[in-house]
């Protein structure tokens, strides 16, 4: 009897099925499944997997450690520096300290100057506003991330000659995302030259090689206000631009298109100028920040002040930049011998006022007779300002004679004006009263502008040799007798106090008819005050031109007051007083 619980065929289709599952699982590895690389062992993966740790318990009250951050990948074609590194230009002229962090500058010491201390080696980064507004060579773009990006990254540095003196320094970075190379050299002037790109992909951004932010040698408050920006337009005179309060002249990250030979900024002694090598592609930013200094330098933990700094950055929009970069003294003989492509000197650095054609012969002349006749700076400025005083001799002459005869003619030019000043100025009548007093000129042969026209010749050439000392760089640190730096003030006031004794004893001098004793004395005092506000703060350099230039005028009002006209004029102010005196009894 048949079994009613089997099947037929149940155990022959069991085998069946059996055997197609296990062909299916040898397939499926052979085909299916990656196969281990030579030498590797299969379950690796898994082994590393199952013997990570597991995070440990935390106490209650601590603070768990995170767990170690994955290192980023680095892309196949990036080149980065593993950590940060110093590399020293130095030649004859300067040390230049770069760091690989941003390919920028950390130091530039001239080495031929000294610094406000008196020690030699003069450090022309201003370091704190560098601190706070990025470093000389850093690049500039108008991308802030991207702008600390470049400036903060580790570049692969690459330098061509003797240890030292590199005569080519090159740093190169890429992400990836971007690639960056700059490029200088050297050589054995002022001058280094620039390369600088920024790509990413096939595009080129625009990344402009910048000095910041002012230079090393300012102190004080008035070393600051003498910061602008200068630049030259093929074609063109040099444009200043000043610092003003309203941001008018000088506006941060302000872009200027143009032709431009050189722009560069400066204070009164220093300049960083970019010559860019195709002036037809060049564009530059102004750059203006403010930072904070001590009121007192002697107190630097005292009282704050603001002052602000200058920088440009320079170079082209479109593609990569090339531009050389003076750094050094704004001195004459230095200045000439730097020249743009197209042959534009840098001179125009040196601003001489709107009296320039007549200050830049005159420095000449100083410095001749500085190199030949007298080999101190103080006793040159003494000299030459004696020299231009006696060669205008004539026309102060003619000044104080026209002076003292209208004086003369005072009386009765006060009774032509007492005659006509009931009617009113639009009165016909008033012409006859200017008739009179033409009459009046001529039949004491006076000329009423006699004293203006000589005032207005000499003029010009006082404030061009004025405007020149302010400017001079040969006068920084130039010592004369008792002052060290004929640049900065008489920190004893001795200049400005003999000054001001010399204007009062001036006034004194000269004659004063018509007026009063009380407004003598009132033109007695103010005058010399008017000075001392001038005089107290200004370089002491500037204090011997003006005491030399008030003691030649004392000499030449002495010698005019013994004089017929002379000794007339005081005896008819005297006796012009004494009636005002008595009037007013």
């Amino acid at each position: 009897m048949q079994n009613p619980q089997n099947k037929s065929g149940m155990d022959k289709n069991i085998l069946i099925v059996f055997a197609v599952t296990m062909l299916g699982l040898v397939l499926a590895q052979q085909f299916l499944l990656p196969k281990p690389k030579p030498g590797q062992k299969p379950q690796q993966q898994t082994q590393q997997t199952q013997s990570a740790p597991a995070p440990a318990a935390q106490n209650p009250g601590t603070i768990a450690t995170p767990a170690a951050t994955p290192a980023p990948v680095v892309p196949a074609n990036a080149v980065q520096a593993a950590a940060e590194s110093e590399t020293v230009i130095e030649n004859d002229l300067y040390r230049i300290t770069f760091s690989n962090r941003g390919g920028q500058v950390k130091s530039w010491v001239l080495k031929k100057f000294k610094d406000n201390n008196g020690k030699l080696g003069l450090e022309l980064v201003h370091q704190q506003a560098a601190a706070q507004y990025g470093l000389p060579l850093s690049l500039w773009t108008w991308d802030e991330g991207l702008r600390q990006k470049l400036n903060s990254a580790l570049y692969v540095v690459n330098s061509t000659g003797n240890a030292g003196s590199a005569q080519s320094v090159t740093f190169e970075y890429a992400d990836g995302d971007i690639a960056v190379k700059k490029e200088f050299t050297f050589g054995e002037s002022y001058l280094v030259g620039i390369k600088t790109s920024v790509r990413r992909g096939s595009s080129y951004i625009a990344a402009l090689p910048t000095w910041p932010a002012g230079f090393g040698d300012a102190a004080g408050l008035p070393s600051y206000a003498e910061q602008r920006i200068d630049y030259v337009a093929t074609g063109q005179d040099v444009k200043r631009l000043k610092l003003d309060r309203k941001g008018a002249d000088i506006s941060s990250g302000r872009l200027l298109t143009g032709n431009y030979q050189w722009v560069g900024a400066s204070d009164a002694y220093f300049g960083a100028i970019f010559l860019p090598e195709r002036a037809e592609n060049a564009s530059f930013v102004e750059l203006r920040n403010s930072i904070q200094i001590p009121k007192d330098e002697a107190n630097p933990n005292g009282d704050k002040a603001k002052a602000e700094v200058l920088g440009v950055a320079v170079g082209s929009l479109d593609g990569p930049s090339s531009v050389r970069l003076f750094a050094g003294p704004k001195a004459m003989e230095i200045l000439k011998s730097v020249h743009s492509e197209n042959g534009a000197d840098i001179q125009a650095t040196l601003d001489y006022g709107m009296f320039g054609f007549i200050g830049r012969p005159l420095f000449a002349w100083v410095q001749w007779t500085q190199q030949h006749l007298t080999p101190n700076w103080g006793w040159t400025i003494i000299l030459v300002t004696v020299i231009i005083n006696v060669a205008l001799l004539p026309l102060r002459i003619t000044q104080l004679k026209s002076s003292m005869k209208m004086q003369k003619l005072a009386p009765e030019m006060q009774s032509i004006q007492d005659k006509f000043k009931k009617y009113k100025l639009d009165d016909p009548r008033r012409q006859d009263m200017q008739k009179e007093v033409a009459a009046l000129y001529k039949a004491h042969d006076v000329n009423p502008v006699g004293g203006c026209l000589p005032l207005v010749i000499q003029m010009p050439f006082l404030i061009a040799f004025y405007t020149m000392l302010r400017n001079a760089f040969e006068l920084r640190q130039a010592p004369w007798m008792f002052l060290s730096d004929l640049s900065s003030p008489d920190h004893f006031h001795i200049i400005p106090i003999a000054t001001i004794v010399m204007m009062m004893l001036m006034q004194r001098m000269m004659p004063t008819a018509g007026m009063s004793k009380e407004q003598q004395q009132m033109m007695n005092m103010m005058t010399p005050v008017m000075f001392a506000v001038f005089t107290w703060s200004v370089a002491s350099g500037l204090g011997l031109y003006i005491i030399t230039g008030t003691l030649v005028s004392i000499i030449q009002q002495m010698i005019m007051n013994r004089t017929p006209l002379g000794r007339e004029m005081r005896a008819l102010a005297e006796k012009r007083a004494q009636k005002l005196a008595e009037k007013k009894r």
